[in-house]
C-alpha cells in the first residue's frame, strides 16, 4: 500500500489551499468593491452560510470523521475498501439529496432561525431568494468530500486540495463578467456557486476513478459496516452541529447591527488564510496517517507524525497570528478598502481580525488534536467537548453584546476556541505516549515563539516607516508586499539561526 508522506502531504495540501485562499482574497475584494458591506452583502453572507453550515455538518464533520478512518483501515488491510466506499457514496447521496430538497422548501424557516435580525426588513426576502439558489451546493460538495476522503486515504492529496480553487475561479470569473457587461453582480455571484459545486464534484469523481475507485450510484444498502459508520458518525455530526450553532449564534447577534454580518465575514476570510493553509491541511493529512499507523500498531510512528505535524503547523501559524495582531489595519485597508468599502468598514474589519487572530493558534491546535480521537473512532468525547464550547460561546456572544456590541461574537469565538483546545488536550492524555508531543517538539516551540516576537518587532517598525507609501493608492500593494517580505525574512532567518525552523525540511517536502 502506498505510504503517506506526512510533510510532503502537508506541503501539497498547504500550497493548493494557499492558492485557494489567495484567490479567496481576490474574490472577497471584488465582492466588497462591487457590492460592499450593506443589506445585499449581509443577505448573501447569510444565504451562503447555510449550505456551508450543513456541508461541514454532514461532509467535512460527521461523515469524514467516520468514513476516513474506516476506509483507511480497510485500504491498509485490503478488506473490501471499494465496496465500503460504494455503499457510503450511495447512502450519503440519498441523505443529502433529501436534505437539499427540504432546505429549499423550508428556506424561510432556515433564514429566520439563522438570521432572525433580518425579519421585517428587505434582507429577509433577499436571503431566502439567494438561499434557494446556492443551497444545492451542499449536495455537490458533500459528495465531493467523499471522493476527497478516498484520495487522501490513498495518499493522493493534490486533486482534493485543488478542488476548492474552482469555487473562487468561478466566482471571480462571474463577477468580472458582471463588471465588464454592467450586469447585476449579486445574481452572477449566487448562480456561480452551484455551478462551481458541479465542477468540484466532477473533478474529484474523475480523480477517484483514476485511483481505482470508480463509484456509481446504486440502491443504498444497510450493512454492518454502514451501521458501524453511522454509530461513529452520529456523535461527530452532533459535534459538528454544535460548532455550526456557534456560527449561527454569532450571526444572530451580528444581524442586530447594521453591516456587522459583512464585517465579521470579511474578517473571518482574512484569518481563515493561515487556518486553512496550515490547520486544515494538517487535519486532512494527519487523520488517514494516524488511522493507518494505529491500525498497523506503529505507535512510535504515530507519535512522531503527530509531533512533526504540530511543529510545522505552529511554526507557520504563530507568526501569522502575530502579523494579524500587529498590522491588521494595514492588511485590511490594502486588501479590502476600495469601491463600496469605506474607511469605517476597514476599521471595523481590522478590529475583528485582531480578536480572531488571538484565537488562531487554538483553532489550529484543535485540527491537530481532533485526529487523535477520530483515528481511534472516538467521536463521543469531542461531541461532549463541543457541547461545553457551545455553552461558553453562546453565553459570551449574547451576554457581552449589550456591552461591546457587534464585536461580541468574535470575542466569544476566540475564547471558546481556547476552551475547546484545552478540553481536547486534557482528554487526549488517556491515549498514552502515542498522543503526546515528543521532546523535539518541546524544544522547538519556545524557539518558534522567540522568532515570532522578532517578526512582530520588525513588522511594527516597518509599518511605521512605510506608512507614507501605504497611503498611496498605486503603491500600497507593493509596500505591503515589501513589509510582509521583510517580516518573513526576519522570521525564517532568526528561526533558522536559533533552531525554530529548519528550511531543509521544507525543501525535502518540496522535492518529494
Amino acid at each position: 500500500m502506498k505510504p503517506i508522506r506526512l510533510l510532503s502531504g502537508l506541503f501539497t495540501v498547504g500550497i493548493w489551499t494557499l492558492l485557494s485562499r489567495v484567490l479567496g482574497f481576490v474574490r472577497e475584494a471584488i465582492i466588497l468593491s462591487l457590492i460592499g458591506p450593506g443589506p445585499v452583502m449581509d443577505a448573501f453572507v447569510a444565504a451562503f452560510r447555510l449550505p456551508n453550515m450543513f456541508r461541514r455538518f454532514f461532509a467535512e464533520g460527521a461523515f469524514n470523521a467516520a468514513f476516513v478512518p474506516m476506509f483507511a483501515k480497510r485500504l491498509e488491510s485490503d478488506e473490501g475498501a471499494a465496496q465500503f466506499a460504494r455503499d457510503a457514496f450511495s447512502g450519503l447521496a440519498l441523505i443529502v439529496t433529501l436534505l437539499t430538497a427540504l432546505g429549499m422548501i423550508f428556506m424561510p424557516a432556515l433564514v429566520w432561525a439563522t438570521a432572525e435580525g433580518f425579519n421585517g426588513d428587505p434582507r429577509f426576502d433577499m436571503t431566502v431568494g439567494f438561499g434557494r439558489i446556492v443551497f444545492p451546493y451542499i449536495l455537490f460538495m458533500s459528495l465531493s468530500a467523499l471522493f476527497s476522503g478516498i484520495l487522501n486515504a490513498t495518499g493522493r492529496f493534490a486533486v482534493a486540495a485543488a478542488a476548492p480553487v474552482l469555487l473562487n475561479i468561478f466566482v471571480i470569473s462571474s463577477l468580472t463578467i458582471a463588471a465588464l457587461t454592467g450586469g447585476d453582480a449579486i445574481w452572477w455571484l449566487v448562480w456561480a456557486i452551484p455551478l462551481a459545486g458541479v465542477a468540484q464534484l466532477a473533478l474529484t469523481w474523475y480523480a477517484a476513478r483514476e485511483a481505482g475507485f470508480a463509484l456509481t450510484l446504486s440502491r443504498p444498502r444497510w450493512t454492518p459496516d454502514m451501521r458501524d459508520m453511522v454509530v461513529i458518525a452520529l456523535p461527530a455530526a452532533m459535534a459538528s452541529g454544535v460548532m455550526q450553532i456557534n456560527l449561527v449564534v454569532g450571526q444572530l447577534v451580528a444581524s442586530q447591527y447594521d453591516k456587522a454580518v459583512s464585517w465579521l465575514f470579511a474578517a473571518d476570510r482574512l484569518y481563515q488564510l493561515p487556518l486553512g493553509v496550515v490547520g486544515i491541511a494538517v487535519g486532512v493529512v494527519l487523520l488517514p496517517d494516524l488511522s493507518r499507523r494505529l491500525h498497523a500498531g506503529d505507535h512510535d510512528g504515530a507519535r512522531a507524525g503527530l509531533s512533526r505535524a504540530a511543529e510545522i503547523a505552529l511554526a507557520l501559524t504563530v507568526p501569522a497570528a502575530v502579523a494579524l495582531v500587529i498590522i491588521p489595519l494595514t492588511l485590511v485597508s490594502v486588501l479590502f478598502e476600495r469601491g463600496a468599502s469605506s474607511v469605517d468598514d476597514t476599521a471595523a474589519i481590522a478590529t475583528a481580525v485582531t480578536i480572531y487572530a488571538l484565537g488562531l493558534p487554538a483553532f489550529v491546535l484543535q485540527k491537530i488534536l481532533q485526529p487523535l480521537y477520530f483515528a481511534r473512532e472516538d467521536t463521543r468525547r469531542p461531541f461532549h467537548f463541543a457541547l461545553a464550547t457551545m455553552a461558553i460561546n453562546a453565553s459570551l456572544a449574547i451576554g457581552l453584546a449589550p456591552y461591546i456590541g457587534w464585536i461580541a461574537p468574535a470575542v466569544a469565538t476566540t475564547i471558546a476556541g481556547w476552551a475547546m483546545y484545552a478540553m481536547l488536550a486534557i482528554g487526549a492524555r488517556r491515549f498514552g505516549d502515542a498522543a503526546r508531543f515528543d521532546a523535539r517538539f518541546h524544544k522547538r516551540i519556545w524557539r518558534i515563539l522567540i522568532a515570532s516576537v522578532a517578526l512582530g518587532v520588525v513588522l511594527w517598525f516597518g509599518n511605521v516607516v512605510m506608512q507614507p507609501f501605504l497611503g498611496l493608492p498605486w503603491w500600497r500593494g507593493l509596500a505591503l508586499l515589501v513589509l510582509l517580505s521583510l517580516g518573513a525574512i526576519s522570521y525564517f532567518g532568526i528561526g533558522q539561526l536559533i533552531g525554530a525552523v529548519r528550511l531543509s525540511e521544507f525543501k525535502g517536502a518540496m522535492r518529494r
